[in-house]
């Protein structure tokens, strides 16, 4: 329980400064013994309201593009969250089995390389519906898996409109936020979250504590330490996956 606490703090605190926290919450849970597809249900429940603490600590610092409006794009984050939810209780477990290393190291390329890539390739000025388009289509996978998609969110923020990356980050804990609501609601009802009900107090209270923290003090560590911290974990995660799924 402990181990769990700890990583629910670390997890919390990342994804407050920069994501990637889902990747230690996850990890501490299936090593824990949780299946996977529980233990990512779980991990979103848990990170909801670290996430939820984090955007009001930010609640003044967010910075966002002319259209779509605020309102609208965490419209579609809320409604993507839902579809990607409802396709992980309804798709069968080895399927979510199968899928989560390429997932993973899917997630820990972007987190390496997103920057690089965002820089590379600007797509433009597109029109406000293909921004809400693009917005659901990765609130789903935040639904489903959520490995970087909050960084997945600000490349692509960054690519589409005039959003200074510098200041996205508010944003993105906010969006982040929106996916974990209605997954998150609809993984306590529907999911076997609660049938291990202190992995996720746990996790849950270690979140909150890391949010609260993160927003306040972790960002003031050097971004390089987080960086490595974040890749060095997902790293070992995606290995280790891929081990077991192909060992």
């Amino acid at each position: 329980m402990l181990i769990i606490l700890l990583a629910g703090v670390a997890a919390g605190a990342l994804n407050a400064v920069g994501g990637g926290g889902s990747f230690v919450a996850l990890s501490a849970l299936v090593a824990g013994g949780m299946p996977p597809v529980t233990a990512n249900a779980t991990t979103t429940v848990a990170m909801l309201p670290g996430n939820a603490t984090s955007a009001w600590v930010y609640r003044r610092d967010v910075h966002t593009f002319a259209k779509p409006s605020p309102a609208r794009l965490t419209a579609a984050s809320v409604l993507g969250g839902a579809v990607g939810a409802a396709l992980l209780l309804l798709l069968p477990s080895a399927s979510f089995d199968a899928a989560v290393p390429w997932l993973l190291a899917f997630a820990t390329l972007v987190l390496a390389f997103g920057k690089r890539l965002t820089r590379a390739i600007r797509l433009g000025t597109p029109g406000p519906a293909a921004i809400l388009s693009g917005q659901f289509l990765l609130s789903i996978y935040g639904g489903y898996f959520g490995g970087a998609v909050g960084l997945m969110m600000l490349a692509f923020w960054t690519a589409t409109t005039s959003l200074d990356p510098a200041k996205g980050n508010p944003l993105r804990v906010l969006q982040v936020a929106a996916v974990y609501l209605t997954s998150g609601l609809i993984f306590v009802f529907a999911a076997n979250v609660l049938d291990q009900p202190m992995h996720l107090i746990a996790m849950l209270c270690g979140a909150i504590i890391g949010g609260y923290l993160g927003a306040h003090l972790v960002r003031r560590l050097p971004h390089v330490v987080l960086r490595a911290l974040v890749l060095t974990t997902a790293v070992a995660m995606t290995i280790l996956f891929f081990v077991r799924a192909f060992g």
